[in-house]
This record gives C-alpha cells, sequence and structure tokens, in this order.
C-alpha cells in the first residue's frame, strides 16, 4: 500500500457528520425562503426538510449499497466528494447543478442505461443499479443538521455533512468514473463477507 493511499485511508476516520453553521447556511440557499429554513432548523434541529436542486445542488441518487461503493471509490482513488447523506435505503450524492441533465448521457455512452440495465448483452460494466438524478424542478428530504443522541426516525442521516458556504461539488464526469468504478467491483466475486461500513465517515479537508 502506497504512502500516499495510507493517507488518505487515516483520514477517513475523523467525524464529519454533524452539520455546521456555514454548512446549514449553503443547504437553506438552495430554498425560496431561505431565513425560513434556518429559522426551522434554530428551533427543530434534529428536522429534516425539503429542499429543491437545480439551484444551488444536483443530486444523484443510487441504492445504498452501490452508492457506497461509488463513494468509497471517490475517497480511496479520486477528488473525494461533496456532501453525501443517507434516505431510507438510498445514497444522496450532492452533485454540481446540471449534473441531472448530463449524466443519463454520459452513463448511456458507457453503455448503461440510467434506469439500471445494460445496452448490451453484458455492457462493458456489469450491471448496474437504477441511479436517479434530480435537477431543475424536482427535491429532496436533506437530513437535520443535527443527528443528535437517537437515530433519526425519517431514516435520514449524513454520511459526508456540508461544512462551508460553497463546498466542492462533485461534476457529472466526477461521478461517472466513480459509477464504472463501484459497478466493476460489483462484479467481482469475494470469498469473504462485505464489511460493516456503517460507521465510515470522511474528511471533507480532502474535497478539491
Amino acid at each position: 500500500m502506497s504512502s500516499a493511499h495510507s493517507a488518505r485511508s487515516a483520514r477517513k476516520v475523523s467525524d464529519v457528520s454533524g452539520v455546521t453553521p456555514d454548512g446549514a447556511a449553503w443547504l437553506a440557499s438552495a430554498g425560496t425562503y431561505p431565513r425560513s429554513t434556518l429559522s426551522l432548523w434554530e428551533e427543530r434541529p434534529h428536522a429534516p426538510v425539503v429542499l429543491p436542486c437545480g439551484s444551488a445542488f444536483d443530486v444523484v441518487s443510487a441504492p445504498s449499497t452501490f452508492g457506497r461503493r461509488m463513494l468509497d471509490r471517490m475517497w480511496d482513488e479520486g477528488p473525494g466528494s461533496g456532501p453525501v447523506a443517507e434516505f431510507r435505503g438510498r445514497m444522496l450524492l450532492f452533485s454540481a447543478p446540471g449534473t441531472a441533465q448530463r449524466l443519463p448521457a454520459l452513463l448511456e455512452w458507457e453503455e448503461w442505461d440510467a434506469r439500471g440495465r445494460t445496452a448490451g448483452e453484458a455492457g462493458r460494466t456489469g450491471a448496474v443499479p437504477p441511479l436517479l438524478c434530480h435537477g431543475t424542478g424536482d427535491a429532496v428530504t436533506v437530513p437535520a443538521p443535527d443527528p443528535g443522541d437517537r437515530a433519526d426516525r425519517s431514516g435520514s442521516r449524513w454520511l459526508v455533512a456540508p461544512d462551508t458556504r460553497h463546498p466542492w461539488l462533485p461534476g457529472p464526469e466526477v461521478l461517472l468514473w466513480a459509477a464504472v468504478r463501484a459497478a466493476r467491483a460489483a462484479v467481482r466475486i469475494s470469498i469473504f463477507p462485505p464489511a460493516d461500513q456503517g460507521a465510515n465517515v470522511y474528511d471533507v479537508s480532502r474535497r478539491r
């Protein structure tokens, strides 16, 4: 294992599951009434909210297991990720505005169908689960800024929480790369059971 890979792996132990005030301000900026969203969070810091996509961010939603593979590829081999949340069995990868429009075309070029089928009999990347791309006109449920001492009953939580007013967000090319790597990893057969990654968190200082 290279020293660079060791350093990246070591950085993944930092707990970044809580949203900073600057991160909350960035999330709130996606809505029509940012001050109302911030006021709600001041009164109810454990409350998730629904925010529109397309202005501050787009969101790519993947099944949890596949999304975790994408996330690990981005941190182990790539530039890191933007904010990432889990919601009801799906991974929400926050991305640059415009990603939701561009990514499906890139997936098809890679012989994927964005709805989860391969274009050819086998395809170049193996079976792929459905990826949902949320952009202009769509909205997503955003986890509460403060995870609290108990599990959120809504089933939402941050894995990589926003921490600045202008977080780095991956574009469609980065997510395409991560998805292709994750798909190839998914078809490999291992005699070992998968490690429990439920506690994995990621160091936002690595984001570009």
